[in-house]
């Protein structure tokens, strides 16, 4: 009976065309099928998030209007994956980059938008915990809205700006912004001055990106900032025993991370490219006069706010003094006060 079964199997085989192999064999699969296993075993499908914003970055022009109140509830990565595709569909402004700017944002990337100082200032108010910004390109950012980012965020290591003329001009009018300074402050006690009225700038600024530094402004950061390193090179050693961060290596967008698991067909509707670096008309780049007043106006209040608010309580207690030292009725009160407790005293 068992041979019998036996012969049947090998017929069995036979038919079907199977050759028995040995078990080493058998465990090999054969190289046309591992190549072309292995692309779908590596290929990860996009996440549902990335589907429906590649959906809303498609009309993102449509919802503009009403973003402040359909990203209300939106959570943070989500909403810098929003700035992320209105920046490379050249649709960033002021508008924009305030509507969707959250508080726990550690990176902003506003590179070749239109977003001015005015947005730029709003989000670093809001923003206080951001570590690398990108401002190249940006031909309405001033020093004006550079002076209050670094005001506003006192944890910023790593700055990228430069790349067209307007830029460029810009991070020279930086240097005395990121150079710190020394304030000539007054105060009666050491125990009532504000740590933050002692020194301003960029103190926790350590890593500059400027493609195009002219050699004056190096020589200058190099000496009067010599804690500012430009333009790092990539190195496995670090530089200065210090490891380059990766926002401030130049080959990667800074939020190129956020929008990895997105299709750039995305960015591609309205025909994407990089802005021009030709400068463009004196009109268009310079801010009107009331408003470069009105932050030079905003930034000096913001300033001296404590300073006034410290000279307030010092005028207070002067007043106080004061009052006690020409009203008879407060001599009064404190000469009974003394004699109450010299009396308490003998008894």
């Amino acid at each position: 009976m068992e041979k019998g079964k036996e012969k049947s199997l090998t017929m069995s085989f036979q038919k079907l065309h199977l050759n028995p192999i040995s078990k080493s064999k058998s465990s090999v699969i054969p190289p046309n099928l591992q190549s072309s296993r292995s692309p779908i075993e590596k290929t990860k499908p996009p996440s549902l998030e990335s589907l429906c914003l590649g959906v809303v970055g498609k009309h993102f022009e449509d919802i503009i209007e009403d973003l402040g109140e359909i990203a209300v509830n939106f959570p943070a990565d989500t909403k810098m994956a929003m700035a992320a595709i209105a920046r490379r569909r050249q649709l960033l402004n002021d508008d924009v980059i305030i509507s969707l700017a959250e508080s726990s944002w550690e990176i902003l990337d506003i590179s070749g938008s239109d977003v001015s100082d005015f947005g730029l200032a709003k989000v670093a108010e809001r923003c206080k915990v951001l570590r690398a910004v990108d401002i190249s390109r940006c031909s309405k950012v001033t020093a004006a809205g550079v002076s209050e980012l670094v005001w506003h965020c006192h944890s910023l290591e790593t700055l990228r700006c430069g790349g067209c003329p307007r830029s460029d001009h810009t991070a020279r009018q930086c240097l005395g912004i990121f150079k710190p300074k020394l304030n000539n402050i007054e105060g009666e006690s050491w125990e009532e001055l504000d740590p933050t009225e002692i020194a301003h700038g960029a103190e926790s600024l350590r890593w500059l990106l400027w493609p195009k530094i002219d050699n004056n402004s190096l020589e200058s950061f190099a000496a009067e900032c010599p804690r500012i390193i430009v333009n790092p090179k990539p190195s496995p050693f670090g530089f200065r025993g210090v490891k380059v961060p990766v926002e401030a290596l130049p080959n990667v967008a800074l939020d190129e991370p956020i929008v990895k698991d997105i299709d750039p067909q995305t960015w591609a509707v309205s025909g994407f490219t990089a802005r021009p670096t030709a400068p463009s008309s004196p009109s268009s780049r310079e801010l009107p006069i009331a408003e470069k007043f009105r932050l030079a106006f905003v930034e000096r209040d913001s300033r001296l706010a404590p300073k006034r608010a410290k000279n307030a309580r010092q005028h207070l207690r002067r007043a106080e003094r004061e009052w006690v030292m020409t009203s008879t009725r407060a001599k009064a009160l404190a000469l009974a006060s003394q004699a109450s407790k010299s009396l308490h005293g003998r008894n």
